[in-house]
């Protein structure tokens, strides 16, 4: 399901550019809800990771991308502690679910338990219907002036279309072959026709075609909107103004790439290094699992007000914790004590809240046009790093019989993955330097 969510990113970022925020979460919550109440009727793996897996989290996601950008619009002077607190509600909300879905299959069954947090998910729509879209004052005025220059041809076409539109609403052979009258043109004409018709007795076919045409301009107005949306979205993926001409985007790509892969890794060997160590009976009284969600709960809102702090910068806040969550990686192995172990988790677990800080760093490397297309490719590679890096760790126990080493070649990758962050000067576009020595040239 997690990987669902995220491996969508570049989709949902189309129907975000396409529909809107408002729109793309509304139509993820009805598929989040359909995923769940769908489940309830499984009768194999197969049906339940198609209807759970698929497309459950493929809703997850339609919900989750919008809302990261909806907080990058509507902040911009505390962006990076916005969004540590709303993404702390995925913590929250995993911790309460859990334990709502184990009542729940416990007083009603697990089929019950699916078709009531089916019903749950289609808050989602409350809130996607919350997210309203923000015009600036400049924007507002770029779109009066080009209403108002729009409107001039308009009223001199008026005259000509009205000889092409006859009573019945039929368009004249030629003009259908040229296409000189759109269907926006013809509804402009319709109070026209119902006033003619009105007066003459008018007939059934004439009203027919006034609701054929009224069709017609909305079928339009959604073609024009998808057009337009899909060409913004290829255009920023494949075309000339593409997202991957960008240097330090690709080099945070590649860093996505390699980072969720050893993200999962504590949580999926830690247990087996506890028992290792023989620690079972004091991790059972305090799981260091529970260590790591807690921490990481408290790292997002701090390290993001740490990001907003006039001294130090998102991007030198996300590059620290980057590198201590590394070093926690490797490190982690080499204590056999539950002490030092709950120390290490603590740590790791505060660091890990770089995640709030994943959207803002991204706003800054592209800006906020191409914010949803921009995350959804980072959280696509994060989805594609989830699915290949549990099956490797287990690759790496069966070459070694350790469950350490896998720590260790994976915090070596993590490492990797950060000398693309570190680069980041050194890729950075040199427009600007260019542009004052060709200012500077005439002096």
């Amino acid at each position: 399901m997690q990987v669902a969510t995220f491996v969508g990113g570049p989709f949902i970022g189309l129907l975000i550019t396409t529909c809107g925020c408002r729109t793309t979460t509304i139509l993820g919550g009805i598929l989040s809800a359909l995923g769940w109440i769908l489940s309830a009727y499984a009768t194999n793996v197969l049906y339940l990771f198609i209807t759970f897996g698929v497309l459950a989290g493929i809703g997850s996601g339609m919900a989750y991308l919008p809302a990261v950008v909806m907080v990058g619009q509507y902040f911009q002077k505390r962006r990076a502690l916005a969004q540590g607190l709303s993404t702390t509600g995925t913590g929250f909300g995993t911790f309460l679910i859990t334990i709502l879905l184990k009542h729940l299959c416990n007083e009603y069954g697990w089929r019950n338990a699916m078709i009531i947090q089916g019903a749950v998910s289609l808050n989602l729509c409350v809130c996607g219907a919350l997210m309203r879209p923000l015009n600036t004052v400049e924007e507002m005025s770029e779109k009066e002036i080009e209403k108002e220059k729009a409107e001039e041809p308009q009223k001199k076409i008026r005259s000509l279309q009205q000889e092409t539109v006859k009573l019945n609403g039929i368009l004249n052979d030629e003009d259908q072959k040229d296409g000189d009258c759109t269907n926006r043109d013809l509804i402009d004409n319709l109070p026209t026709i119902q006033s003619n018709s009105k007066g003459g007795g008018g007939n059934e076919k004439t009203w027919r075609t006034v609701c054929k045409l009224r069709l017609l301009k909305e079928i339009s107005y959604m073609t024009s909107a998808i057009k337009k949306g899909f060409e913004a979205w290829y255009s920023s993926y494949f075309g000339a103004a593409s997202l991957f001409t960008n240097k330090v985007f690709v080099g945070f790509v590649i860093w996505a790439l390699l980072a969720y892969c050893s993200f999962v890794i504590p949580f999926i060997h830690l247990p087996e290094i506890v028992q290792m160590y023989g620690l079972s009976e004091q991790n059972d009284i305090f799981p260091l699992t529970s260590i790591i969600a807690i921490a990481h709960i408290f790292g997002k809102i701090f390290l993001g007000i740490i990001g907003d702090l006039p001294c130090v910068s998102a991007w030198n806040t996300f590059l620290l914790a980057n590198l201590t969550f590394g070093i926690c990686i490797i490190i982690l192995p080499l204590c056999h004590m539950y002490a030092g172990l709950a120390v290490i988790c603590a740590i790791l677990g505060f660091s890990s809240g770089y995640f709030s800080l994943m959207p803002v760093v991204t706003e800054d490397l592209v800006g906020i046009t191409f914010l949803a297309n921009a995350f959804g490719i980072i959280i696509c590679a994060n989805g594609i790093s989830a699915l290949l890096g549990p099956p490797f760790a287990g690759w790496i126990y069966d070459v070694t019989q350790k469950y350490d080493v896998s720590f260790y070649i994976c915090g070596f990758l993590y490492m990797i993955g950060i000398m693309f962050l570190v680069l980041k000067p050194c890729l950075k576009p040199k427009k600007n330097i260019g542009r004052e020595t060709s200012e500077m040239a005439p002096m």
